[in-house]
């Protein structure tokens, strides 16, 4: 396991999707997962500090899981299959440990709120993690000392993230904690093209 932190959240103009964009804690290796608007607004809302009349779905459901005396621990990114990313909730009630199968979107959004650990299975990083090179052309890495540009075939493989990562502004990644929020005019200036 390899832990992340969220580093911002991207409209994709190619097709106007979300991406959350994980980055590994120890290194500048970033996971990019696409997610739905609304598990975006929820994201991005927490992490701004945006407050909100009513409750959020995630809100609500941190609410609930705190009511009933539940304690979240962690959220895993677990597993990548056929473009779809899976992850787990970890939760303690009742002095057992509980896994919970869930969305890596709804995960991120429940962890943010939480304030735990999110994490990222090596494997699933072998797959779809990203670095730079100094040019800012993405590179896939098998880990940290294997970096290679990646070929037109594994990128054929990544098929849902290529036009994303192809098009993505490097010049702001890094800047952990910083989302950008589509419907604000001074931040669609830095969204990718």
């Amino acid at each position: 396991m390899v832990e992340m932190s969220v580093d911002s959240i991207r409209v994709s103009v190619m097709n106007s999707q979300r991406v959350v964009i994980l980055k590994e804690a120890h290194s500048d290796r970033y996971l990019p997962i696409w997610i739905g608007p609304a598990e975006a607004d929820a994201i991005a809302v927490k992490l701004q500090g945006i407050s909100v009349p009513r409750p959020l779905t995630h809100d609500l459901l941190y609410s609930i899981l705190n009511a009933l005396g539940a304690k979240i621990k962690s959220v895993f990114v677990n597993d990548l299959q056929n473009d779809t990313f899976f992850a787990r909730i970890y939760v303690t009630a009742n002095g057992k440990e509980i896994e919970i199968d869930s969305r890596p979107s709804d995960a991120i959004a429940i962890a943010v709120r939480a304030k735990v650990p999110i994490f990222a299975a090596e494997e699933v990083l072998d797959k779809a993690g990203i670095v730079f090179d100094q040019s800012g052309k993405p590179m896939h890495s098998h880990g940290e000392d294997d970096k290679h540009v990646i070929s037109d075939e594994e990128l054929r493989k990544l098929s849902a993230f290529t036009d994303f990562i192809n098009t993505l502004d490097m010049k702001d990644l890094g800047n952990t904690g910083d989302t950008k929020d589509p419907k604000d005019p001074k931040d669609q200036k830095d969204q990718p093209e």
